[in-house]
């Protein structure tokens, strides 16, 4: 458990082993929610990415054939994958 020091303006930093092990860099948004019992739960917020994240998820170096996909897409279907 870490502990962390609150600030005369009752701020806290969140130590960057925290940030890490949460996914978050420089400019990303925190999610806070309140809890009963005085308990917080602190998640990165789910930002939305550039467009170009969407095209590149696209991008591939291997180029399937349509016997390729018909083999990958039994399988699936067959619970091979």
């Amino acid at each position: 458990m870490s502990k962390l020091t609150v600030t005369a303006k009752g701020q806290v930093t969140l130590r960057k082993e925290l940030l890490q092990h949460l996914g978050i860099r420089p400019g990303d948004a925190v999610a806070v929610d309140k809890l009963p019992d005085g308990v917080i739960e602190i998640r990165a917020a789910h930002q939305t990415g550039r467009i170009s994240d969407a095209f590149d998820m696209f991008k591939s170096k291997r180029r399937l054939s349509i016997e390729d996909i018909k083999r990958i897409t039994e399988e699936a279907w067959a619970g091979k994958r």
